[in-house]
């Protein structure tokens, strides 16, 4: 099972719009994917985006590296967890 985490601000507009398209992407794909959201305001959030070099949302992680530093087109999201 892959996991896909995203990291996320609360005031974030596009961030809303990564959380729907990844729940969307799991929910369709439960056996392939976990998601694991992370506030990146949180202590575990603040912790993590200096070690993994965050610093802007929203930021998806696929398998623990750094896939996405922005919201992506759907397509290429599926693209990047061969979906397509």
């Amino acid at each position: 099972m892959r996991e896909i985490e995203l990291y996320y601000g609360l005031i974030c507009p596009y961030c809303k719009t990564a959380k729907t398209l990844l729940k969307k992407i799991v929910k369709e794909n439960p056996e392939k994917f976990r998601l694991k959201e992370t506030l990146i305001s949180s202590p575990k959030g603040m912790i993590s985006r200096y070690k993994l070099g965050i610093y802007a949302v929203p930021t998806i992680l696929i398998d623990r590296k750094i896939a996405f530093r922005s919201l992506p087109l759907e397509i290429e999201l599926k693209e990047k967890l061969n979906l397509i």
